[in-house]
């Protein structure tokens, strides 16, 4: 699984190197080094405007998401599906590092989640999301107004 948070940097060519504990990862526990990449699911930020960054998906884990909304297993509205497969799978690169760890982050992806200099890695289970530190610090403060509190699912959850 992904773990963690890792701060670094992208060039202006749109290279950056993914950390060794996520590459670790994609091969230790996926089996591949490939591994796509798209939209992440935007964040509400409550005052109009959206917090957008990336998700990156070892392969198999991509394939069997592909084919969930395909088949569209959430059972989501035609507007909705269509929204998300325009959203995620539209947008979606295979992509695999180089020998130094080193991606070239599709220049479309880039500029939608506006990543311009210091980049955060964010392990999220089976996948890990890349934001930009500025949009990636607004995010952390959404979530803390989102999260629960004396919830009963957290406790079942031993949180």
């Amino acid at each position: 699984m992904f773990g963690g948070e890792s701060l670094t940097t992208i060039d202006t060519k749109g290279r950056t190197s993914i950390p060794v504990r996520f590459r670790d990862v994609l091969v230790g526990s996926f089996g591949d080094e490939r591994f796509v990449i798209t939209k992440a699911s935007p964040v509400d930020f409550g005052d109009g405007s959206y917090g957008r960054g990336l998700s990156v998906y070892p392969v198999s884990e991509w394939l069997e998401l592909e084919k969930k909304i395909q088949a569209n297993q959430g059972g989501l509205p035609l507007a909705q599906l269509n929204s998300l497969k325009r959203l995620v799978l539209g947008p979606a690169q295979e992509c695999v590092a180089d020998k130094l760890g080193r991606v070239l982050i599709p220049p479309a992806l880039r500029l939608h989640a506006a990543l311009e200099r210091d980049l955060y890695f964010v392990g999220m289970g089976k996948r890990f999301d890349v934001w930009g530190k500025e949009t990636y610090s607004r995010v952390n403060a959404q979530d803390e107004r989102n999260f629960p509190q004396d919830s009963a699912a957290l406790a079942e959850l031993g949180i």
